[in-house]
C-alpha cells in the first residue's frame, strides 16, 4: 500500500516464508517486490528499529490480532513508542492498529491508550471502518486533518485503487470521509477504565488474561 504512493518504503516481517506467499494473496505482489523503492527486511519489528539509525515520515504497526497474544505487548509498550518516537522525523506519524473483535476487553484498550497518551504529545483515535478495533495516529506535532475532498486530491491513482479495494466507499472523498469521519477522543477510551495501568514492558498488561476472564465471569 505505501509503495502506491511512490515513496521509500521498508517492509520488516518477522516470519522469513511471508514474503515468498505475497504472490499468492496479491497478483500483483511481484511487480511492488521488485521495485526500486521496496525494501523487505526479516526481521524482528523492535529490534530493526533498536538497531536502524533511519529517521522515517511513517512507522505504521499492524501486529496480528488478538492483542492478547504472548510477545504483543513489546509493540505496545511504552519502551516500543519511545523507540519509535526515536525514528520519525518531527513532523512524523506513528499508526497503530489496535484490534478489536467479540470478547475484546476495554481494560486492555485503556491500557494501550494510556501508553499512548504517556508517549506522544498529539494522539488522534479513529474507530475503523468496519468496526474492527481503533487507528491510533500519533505524532511529536500536531496532527492536522485537511478535508476530504483536499486528501483526496493528493492522493496518486494508485493509491486511491487500493483505498477502494475494500470499500464500502465508491470514492475517494467518501472513504476518506469514513475514516476520518469515527474519530474518538483518547481521553474517553483512559477513562473508560481509569485503575488500568500503563502498558510497559514490566507489566504487560494485555497478556496473562486469564485470572480476567475468569473473575468477569463470575461477577
Amino acid at each position: 500500500s505505501f509503495l502506491t504512493w511512490d515513496v521509500r518504503t521498508t517492509g520488516v516481517e518477522l516470519v522469513p516464508s511471508v514474503p515468498d506467499l505475497l504472490a499468492f494473496f496479491h497478483a500483483d505482489a511481484p511487480t511492488f517486490v521488485r521495485s526500486p523503492l521496496a525494501r523487505i527486511v526479516v526481521d524482528d519489528g523492535r529490534r530493526f528499529l533498536e538497531r536502524s539509525n533511519q529517521q522515517y515520515d511513517v512507522i505504521t504497526i499492524d501486529p496480528p490480532p488478538p492483542v492478547e497474544a504472548a510477545g504483543s505487548s513489546l509493540l505496545y509498550s511504552t519502551e516500543f513508542y519511545a523507540l519509535a518516537r526515536k525514528r520519525i522525523r518531527p513532523h512524523g506519524i506513528v499508526a497503530h492498529w489496535v484490534p478489536e473483535f467479540r470478547g475484546a476487553e476495554v481494560v486492555v484498550r485503556a491500557s494501550v491508550a494510556r501508553a499512548m497518551a504517556e508517549s506522544f504529545p498529539h494522539v488522534r483515535v479513529f474507530r475503523s471502518v468496519e468496526g474492527w478495533g481503533y487507528h491510533f495516529i500519533a505524532s511529536p506535532s500536531p496532527i492536522v486533518i485537511p478535508p476530504a475532498s483536499v486528501l483526496a486530491a493528493r492522493m496518486p491513482a494508485r493509491a486511491v485503487a487500493d483505498m477502494l479495494e475494500w470499500g464500502p466507499a465508491k470514492t475517494a472523498p467518501g472513504q476518506i470521509g469514513l475514516m476520518v469521519g469515527r474519530e474518538v477522543s483518547l481521553e474517553s477510551l483512559v477513562a473508560a477504565a481509569p485503575g488500568v495501568p500503563v502498558l510497559r514492558d514490566d507489566r504487560p498488561y494485555n497478556e496473562y488474561y486469564l485470572v480476567r476472564r475468569l473473575l468477569s465471569s463470575l461477577r
